[in-house]
């Protein structure tokens, strides 16, 4: 087994990979006492040589594989790339491109939404993997044998996934709806964080504005902190603590200090001081541009029999092309597709409208129906004289 510890080491397996048409690669890492995180391993395999790079190792330079990620000429091939390729965005600033990922592969292909590597190896190469290492802290040294041989089997299966998916694809005629995807995991977009869109993340049980105007203030200032101070979002405060105080809007030091969910003394702390500045700019904000998120219980009349024909529409497009139904729409989707008129919406855009999208505002013209034949769903062309009688 190598292990990369140097950076000369590392330069001859970055320049040896960079002549492969694909390389595979997976990451270790931890953050459960971070923001951020903290990469503790790095495995990578091209078809005759396969590493393992300690990053934490004594004076590494991880730049001349920083370099090989962003070799245009080489295919990046993970399994679920969005962690991975969320640290490399941090490191350096840029995406790895151009990407190939298994699980996204896999769901096209009929295996499932969000389909295991476990399950993909048993599936595809006959193999079983042993994970009894999966929760292990990466970040100890030494580590041992068998947490390296589970940590290289992460990539050497990889290989053969990747081949076999691809061809599978290429025989499909839906390689273009693997690049559609591709292009969402490539963008910096993806990983760029937004401390002001952080509220979004928490459940609200409430459409009042000036809840939410104080809300979204308190979620960006404790994101912004936990960005900056490096620790989980709730070492700086708990998601039921954000609540609490958007609904309490407390004013003073003795007010915050007297919430439940607010630590003892945190009020005369200098977080203390920034909360009760950020609940002050939220109280004071214009709220006439927040739109209250909308309870499935408020949806105009009417959309619920429309959602009802839109999820056995989905349901039986995703059997007849074999696909994962939750990479075509979500419910989300298929609830502005029956109470809106944008199309400004992920399942009626790309091959999406293809398989799906386009049957689904057609059904909401009605000019199609929904019928059982040979005991499957089929989609039916209403004629004119039957739409008139309706």
């Amino acid at each position: 087994m190598q292990i990369i510890t140097t950076t000369d080491e590392l330069m001859r397996l970055s320049t040896a990979l960079a002549t492969e048409p694909f390389i595979t690669i997976d990451t270790e890492f931890i953050r459960d006492a971070t923001y951020w995180p903290r990469l503790c391993l790095i495995q990578v395999a091209g078809a005759k040589e396969e590493a393992i790079i300690d990053p934490l190792a004594a004076g590494i330079d991880l730049a001349p594989f920083i370099e090989l990620m962003m070799n245009e000429s080489v295919l990046k091939v993970f399994h679920a790339a969005r962690q991975d390729l969320e640290i490399f965005f941090h490191m350096t600033g840029n995406v790895p491109h151009p990407i190939f990922d298994s699980q996204v592969a896999a769901a096209v292909c009929g295996y499932g939404d969000q389909v295991g590597y476990e399950t993909l190896v048993r599936k595809i190469c006959d193999e079983q993997v042993d994970k009894s290492s999966r929760f292990t802290d990466w970040s100890r040294r030494p580590l041992t044998n068998k947490q390296l041989t589970y940590a290289l089997g992460d990539v050497t299966h990889l290989r053969v996934i990747y081949e076999r998916l691809q061809k599978r694809l290429k025989k499909a005629g839906r390689e273009h709806w693997l690049q559609e995807e591709m292009g969402t995991l490539s963008s910096p977009a993806t990983y760029t964080l937004h401390p002001e869109d952080a509220w979004k993340r928490l459940k609200i049980r409430t459409g009042n504005r000036r809840y939410i105007a104080i809300l979204r203030e308190v979620a960006t200032w404790r994101e912004i902190e936990a960005q900056t101070r490096d620790v989980p979002r709730n070492r700086v405060l708990k998601d039921d603590a954000i609540l609490e105080v958007a609904s309490h809007a407390p004013t003073s030091f003795e007010d915050l200090n007297n919430l439940r969910g607010v630590p003892k003394g945190f009020g005369k702390s200098a977080a203390g001081k920034a909360l009760l500045k950020a609940i002050e700019i939220g109280s004071a904000a214009d709220t006439s541009n927040i739109e209250p998120a909308t309870r499935k219980d408020q949806l105009p009349h009417g959309v619920g029999p429309m959602m009802e024909l839109l999820k056995v529409l989905l349901k039986a497009k995703c059997e007849e092309h074999e696909v994962a139904s939750r990479m075509i729409a979500t419910v989300s989707d298929l609830e502005k597709i029956a109470s809106t008129s944008s199309e400004d919406i992920a399942a009626l855009n790309g091959w999406r409208r293809e398989v799906f999208g386009e049957d689904a505002l057609r059904l909401k013209r009605g000019e199609i129906g929904l019928a059982v034949q040979n005991n499957r769903v089929a989609v039916v062309p209403l004629t004119a004289s039957k739409k008139a009688a309706e």
